[in-house]
């Protein structure tokens, strides 16, 4: 069963309930506010029965003719006996010849007056002294009005209850259509989601409610699902890419061995270059790992000199980036020496320093960088500045992520693998990372190391 049905059936049983509850309460009112307005009307023409026909000659001719015409108007549906004290009828309009049960007379002498219902009919019976001797006058109605009444009425709502079920089911279900048109427009949205258009954001519904926020938060899920096939597309971009080359070497130049014999130099020349192509096979498999967080300092912690591993990382940048030789500016400015050194994996280190110095290089777009060496306290900070192209405010939060590339990267070639290892190397070392950029303004990244 659908939700619509679900709330359509129980907004009209409940509907039911409520109505049928209503209707027994006003049932039960109607009933009880009856009998007394019956019971009461009985004791009225109880008193009119006894004083015309008991008290005519007491009463002047005028006040008796006034009670007649009361008493006859009183007991157009109504029979009235008047007992002596000996049990006898004595007077009655005789429109029942029933006689009331000794018993039943008896009880009205003791207790003066009574009221009771018996067989389809109401009585009401009062004990009456007079100067001519002590009577009990009784009178009694038919229910047959009161019944009909009573059957009208339920008659009645139940027809209401009938219709009112009705044009509530009608009304309800109607009403859950509208109110269930959002979530149809979701699930409609959420079926043309596929795997290349997951950014795609569902239109929220106008109203603030529980639907507004669940849209929301499915898109937020959504964002994330598609940075997940982002980077997932990335890293199968990165790993064809970078094994491709040194896979490709050695191949070839197995292929090219393998096709006649060779001289002992020339098997020594070919294993040295299968070796360093495998080696570089290595380094790429061991970024991969320790960007998984597969493996953790595999080396164990030395200690090693900050401006050490500083001038290692330039030379190899240099050999890389030659034109970019006049365009770094650097500074060591540590008064003592033997605060440069620092304890963690040297390697891992020299990794993270080379891949920061690296990407400013790259997108510095032939601005002055500036890496300077301070210390500040007891810490030692490795400040790397560049005047390039810098991240957006919105991007800034997503370049820790691996296989992230912001949208300032241009033509420019990377991964978007470095600054991510980066920052899991300074955190697998103990050292201090944060970065602040401006878009058009440049990047800077600080590295801070706790002394010996």
């Amino acid at each position: 069963m659908t939700i619509r049905n679900r709330l359509t059936l129980i907004s009209s049983l409940t509907f039911g309930v409520v109505f049928a509850v209503a209707a027994f309460a006003v049932y039960y009112t109607f009933h009880v506010t009856s009998e007394r307005i019956i019971f009461s009307e009985l004791q009225k023409t109880g008193l009119l029965s006894a004083m015309f026909y008991l008290e005519e000659d007491e009463l002047s001719t005028r006040e008796h003719n006034r009670i007649r015409t009361d008493f006859e108007a009183e007991i157009q549906q109504t029979d009235v006996k008047v007992y002596d004290s000996a049990d006898r009828l004595r007077y009655g309009n005789g429109q029942s010849k029933e006689q009331a049960p000794a018993a039943a007379l008896q009880r009205i002498r003791e207790e003066g007056r009574v009221q009771f219902k018996r067989e389809g009919s109401y009585y009401y019976g009062l004990h009456y002294p007079d100067n001519q001797g002590d009577f009990v006058v009784i009178v009694a109605t038919s229910n047959d009005f009161f019944a009909s009444q009573s059957n009208q009425l339920l008659l009645m709502m139940g027809v209401a209850l009938g219709v009112g079920l009705l044009v509530i089911f009608l009304l309800s279900y109607w009403l859950s259509r509208i109110a269930y048109r959002p979530i149809s427009s979701v699930i409609h949205q959420v079926n043309q989601l596929q795997a290349d258009n997951l950014e795609t954001a569902l239109t929220l519904p106008r109203a603030k409610d529980e639907l507004h926020e669940l849209v929301n938060t499915f898109n937020g899920l959504l964002l994330r699902l598609s940075d997940t096939f982002v980077i997932q597309k990335n890293f199968i971009n990165y790993v064809s890419h970078e094994f491709k080359t040194p896979l490709a070497s050695i191949t070839g130049n197995l292929e090219v061995f393998a096709q006649k014999d060779r001289s002992p130099a020339e098997y020594r020349e070919v294993s040295q270059t299968v070796l360093a192509q495998v080696s570089e096979l290595e380094r790429i498999f061991n970024n991969l790992m320790m960007l998984a967080g597969l493996r953790t300092n595999p080396q164990g912690s030395t200690t090693y000199r900050v401006d050490e591993l500083l001038w290692d990382v330039l030379d190899r940048i240099f050999d890389r980036w030659p034109e970019a030789r006049p365009l770094l500016h650097v500074d060591v400015s540590v008064p003592n020496p033997d605060s440069l050194s620092a304890r963690g994996n040297g390697h891992q280190m020299q990794m993270a320093v080379y891949n920061l110095i690296d990407n400013a290089v790259k997108y510095a777009n032939d601005q002055p960088i500036h890496v300077r060496l301070t210390q500040q306290g007891k810490l030692l900070q490795l400040i790397i500045e560049d005047h390039g192209s810098g991240i957006a405010a919105e991007e800034l939060k997503q370049v820790h992520r691996p296989f992230y590339r912001g949208g300032n990267v241009g033509h420019t070639k990377g991964s978007g693998i470095g600054l991510s290892l980066a920052v899991l190397i300074c955190k697998q070392n103990g050292v201090s990372f944060s970065l602040a950029s401006e878009k058009g303004q440049g990047t800077t990244v600080t590295l801070g190391f706790s002394q010996l």
